[in-house]
């Protein structure tokens, strides 16, 4: 199992033993995060894999620095999480230059996109298609309904849906589930938050990506292991995991 999108620090006080899974990939929100992230899979390189990324309602704008991160850190596996959220109080131009900063960042290191689209979904794809060199993305924790996806994954054959543990508890995300084809679903955690069930009310942990693979597996009809093998695929397929 591969959790595709997490945040782990020290500050947390988590366990980086994360004994049921392969990899956990670690999603920047900010400078700080994204620094913190690229020393923890140097720590941790069987495990942890780092993306670097600023969070559309983070104030971070130091794109030289997150340029350097990448030029530095080959290693690292993609830009993000990054995009657009209107669910509070926004500045959209401000959004979009931080926005466009980074998808430039990830063309011009071949880097996929982790994408961070909150009632944005719509405005996000149509920033992305000015960008037509772009490798690829998720649209982590996707929440554009099913009649969005298709429109996502026309973007190119190398962008995918990230579902997270909400897929445990809201019955509406099995409809998306089912809408997306199995060869574009990578799945996440987005630990510490969105605790799938039977754990909701606890701090979510990468591990708990169980859950989530057992749920679509349940919603494709197919054993946890034939899921765990696509899904895998999937993510190895976009991160160029080896």
């Amino acid at each position: 199992m591969i959790d595709t999108h997490s945040h782990l620090s020290k500050r947390l006080n988590t366990t980086f033993e994360l004994p049921t899974i392969s990899k956990v990939i670690l999603a920047g929100s900010n400078l700080e995060d994204s620094q913190e992230n690229i020393l923890l899979a140097r720590q941790y390189p069987k495990k942890i894999l780092a993306a670097v990324g600023i969070h559309p309602q983070e104030n971070d704008k130091d794109f030289e620095l997150l340029d350097k991160l990448l030029m530095e850190n080959p290693s690292i596996v993609a830009v993000g999480e990054c995009g657009l959220d209107f669910s509070e109080s926004y500045i959209l131009r401000d959004e979009e230059i931080k926005f466009r900063a980074q998808i430039s960042l990830a063309d011009k290191y071949h880097k996929p996109l982790i994408i961070h689209a909150r009632k944005a979904v719509d405005e996000s794809i149509a920033i992305l298609h000015d960008y037509k060199k772009v490798v690829g993305g998720v649209f982590h924790c996707f929440a554009g309904g099913k009649k969005r996806v298709p429109a996502v994954l026309a973007l190119n054959e190398n962008w995918f849906i990230g579902i997270d543990g909400n897929i445990t508890y809201e019955i509406g995300l099995e409809e998306v589930v089912k809408s997306v084809p199995q060869d574009r679903l990578i799945l996440e955690t987005d630990s510490p938050f969105l605790t799938p069930v039977p754990h909701r009310g606890e701090q979510n942990k990468p591990d708990f990506v169980e859950f989530i693979y057992r749920k679509v597996g349940t919603i494709w009809g197919k054993s946890f292991e034939e899921t765990e093998m696509i899904v895998d695929g999937n993510a190895k397929r976009l991160f160029q995991i080896i």
